[in-house]
């Protein structure tokens, strides 16, 4: 039987988050409850005191991101959890983050919607929301996964590109993947590598300048509140972080806002290859969608049709030179998702045969199956498109 110490556990997905966030070095949450990512913090409020953190319940979700904000601005890796309503209410504070480039983890356990939706059942329909749900030209990173051994490891890859980038990082996982249970091996400490915080080499009492950019896209940090005296704000700003409004300098923040990311998309990638190599329909899904996507490539394997899966677990920035190498040359691209197509409309763009792309979706709260996806397959062949 396992235990908290047992490297071998059999947990909930949201658990796995909150190992996930622990085993990267998480110090600081604030957040709200709300169905499907209660857990995390119910979790959170026993287990980061334990690990010498601090776990605060906020009064809503709005409040929630401006705290982990200013937790992190004074150096401790800080997250939050909620779903689609509250993930709703911290879009202001994201476009804040993004600005002023404070690393931050956001959980959004996707749930049914629009408004209050189907607050107890499974969606995918927050992906263009991750991504334009802030106002303003910007870049963000959201991460997901399939099964909980891997949202272990995207929560701990989603701190490392929020360190990385000083930006805010959203995990994008679903109901079903929160919810599940499966066995989650922790691994040893040092066994998947950390990325702590780049802190300025400057000495006290000289110039710091906060936003001096590095060839890298990397910039180094110091403690608010510590030895180095500095402006922090959403206002276009220079590289002491003073308010302006050059066009020159809002012309080059915000390329490079948008640059530091998507300029690196390809090394940002995350995926996974399921016989792809000899695939003629080649599908492609993300988080819960994806394991019936992969079990209906299995099954149709042994009846001797040639599917695969290409199971996306960075959806922004769009791994594009991926999606378009991996689709040349198929008969058919199947996109497989719990919404009206916000993939789908992706994958279409960047592709050379667009009109071989199609979607089986499910946005009813139910569960897409691999029957479902086999009824479209079947439809798409049978016309012969």
């Amino acid at each position: 039987m396992s235990t908290d110490r047992s490297p071998i556990r059999f947990i909930q997905g949201n658990e796995a988050i909150v190992e996930g966030a622990l085993y990267a070095g998480l110090r600081f949450y604030a957040g709200y409850p709300i169905t499907p990512s209660t857990e995390v913090a119910e979790l959170l409020s026993r287990k980061l005191p334990e690990a010498g953190g601090t776990f605060i319940q906020m009064e809503d979700e709005i409040a929630s991101l401006c705290t982990i904000i200013g937790a992190s601005l004074t150096g401790l890796k800080a997250m939050t959890a909620t779903s689609g309503p509250g993930f709703s209410l911290m879009q202001e504070a994201i476009g804040y983050a993004v600005m002023a480039e404070v690393p931050t983890v956001i959980v959004n356990v996707q749930r049914g919607g629009p408004s209050t939706g189907l607050p107890t059942a499974v969606a995918q329909g927050d992906v263009l929301q991750a991504r334009w749900g802030t106002h303003g030209d910007h870049a963000i990173v959201a991460l997901t996964a399939s099964n909980l051994q891997d949202v272990f490891a995207m929560t701990v890859e989603g701190f490392n590109l929020a360190e990385t980038f000083r930006t805010p990082v959203i995990l994008l996982f679903d109901e079903v993947v929160a919810h599940m249970r499966e066995k989650v091996v922790i691994p040893e400490p040092g066994e998947i590598p950390i990325i702590e915080r780049l802190r300025t080499s400057v000495p006290e009492g000289t110039n710091y300048h906060p936003y001096l950019r590095r060839e890298d896209g990397r910039l180094p940090m110091s403690d608010f509140g510590g030895v180095h005296r500095y402006n922090v704000t959403g206002l276009v700003h220079d590289m002491w972080g003073f308010p302006s409004t050059d066009s020159n300098v809002a012309y080059d923040l915000l390329h490079h806002l948008v640059d530091k990311l998507e300029n690196r998309a390809d090394s940002i990638a995350r995926y996974k290859e399921y016989l792809v190599e000899d695939a003629d329909v080649l599908l492609i899904s993300y988080g819960s969608s994806a394991r019936s996507a992969l079990q209906m490539v299995v099954d149709r394997r042994k009846r001797g049709s040639k599917l695969g899966l290409l199971e996306l677990q960075s959806l922004w920035p769009f791994p594009t030179e991926t999606v378009r190498e991996m689709c040349e040359g198929r008969s058919h691209v199947l996109v497989v998702e719990m919404n009206m197509g916000q993939i789908c409309g992706e994958v279409r763009k960047v592709v050379s045969r667009p009109d071989r792309v199609f979607l089986a979706n499910r946005f009813d709260g139910g569960f897409i199956s691999p029957a479902d996806i086999l009824r479209v397959l079947h439809m798409i062949q049978g016309k012969g498109v």
